[in-house]
């Protein structure tokens, strides 16, 4: 049995959907904060065992064959709004990892390309991390105790720095979702999307397919490490704003950005991803987007797989 942590949420529900397609037998927890409930009752009608708590419920399973640990809060404002979720995300991260030592477990987890603040693109896994809030300190974290079980224990982990990732099933997030689903809703309802900004800034956007594909692909490939995921391609603003715009009539506000230490360019550099795990993203953007807005406007839960 695969473990996803956080498998109703965004990037958990998909995974478990493509694992599913697989013929795997899959279970996922998930304490409901930002997952979907709806979400969770298609993966049970698909055969999944789901599990309502803390990601650390994983200790109370048997015959677990790897763990894709995505049960932590993944926007930096949740962090500064609740800083409390540090501690309970290293806490609860201490506990899995600790139950794949015991049992010889591979661990493949969420970290994110916001610590790479402050660092020019192209991102490179061995750059110099200066984790600049609460959110990255906590991924951080994650890291560098995952290598320190695989120096001590042998523990077999990767964190896959996950650059901006879009696709469908993100409704539930809220104002945290992603800046392409978020535009879409402003678009589809007649509201203008606010930018913070020129709108000169830049996300490399990935999505949620690849995004699932690369967990999948890690827990395969028999490696540990830390791996960017993204797709190499650097997107601003007003790019994403002129594709949306060809298919939605989208309006554009643009006021000053109120946010300390914003991240304000991303791109990873894939050569590592590609490398050693024979990763790389497949959709590309316009594609990606043109999928997103025809399942928003379905209506019901659609996954991105």
């Amino acid at each position: 049995m695969i473990v996803v942590t956080g498998g109703a949420g965004f990037i958990g529900s998909n995974i478990a959907l493509m694992l599913l397609n697989m013929g795997k037998e899959v279970a996922i927890i998930d304490n409901f904060m930002t997952g979907s409930r709806d979400a969770a009752e298609v993966l049970r009608g698909r055969g999944a065992k789901v599990i309502e708590g803390e990601a650390s419920k994983l200790v109370e399973l048997d015959d677990v064959e790897a763990i894709l640990h995505l049960g932590i809060p993944s926007s930096s404002p949740m962090y500064r709004e609740d800083p409390s979720l540090v501690s309970g995300s290293l806490g609860e991260f201490i506990e899995i990892i600790e139950y794949a030592r015991k049992r010889d477990l591979s661990l493949i987890y969420a970290s994110t390309s916001s610590l790479y603040n402050g660092i020019d693109p192209p991102h490179r896994e061995d750059a110099l991390i200066k984790p600049m809030d609460l959110y990255t300190e906590a991924r951080y974290f994650m890291e560098r105790i995952s290598s320190v079980y695989q120096s001590l224990y042998g523990v077999r982990s990767v964190g896959l720095r996950l650059f901006s990732v879009y696709g469908p099933n993100e409704r539930q997030k809220g104002r945290y979702a992603n800046v392409a689903s978020q535009m879409i809703w402003a678009a589809m309802e007649g509201k203008p999307f606010i930018i913070f900004g020129d709108g000169n800034q830049t996300r490399d956007f990935i999505h949620v397919r690849d995004v699932a594909r690369a967990f999948i692909i890690a827990m395969e490939a028999g490696v540990s490490g830390i791996f960017n995921v993204g797709t190499g391609v650097e997107t601003s603003f007003r790019e994403l704003a002129s594709i949306i715009a060809e298919k939605l009539p989208l309006r554009l506000e643009f006021r000053p950005n109120p946010i300390k230490n914003y991240v304000y360019r991303t791109c990873a550099d894939t050569s590592l991803a590609e490398e050693e795990l024979g990763f790389r993203a497949e959709v590309g953007l316009r594609r990606g987007i043109e999928e997103l807005i025809e399942a928003y406007k379905e209506g019901r839960i659609v996954f991105g797989v």
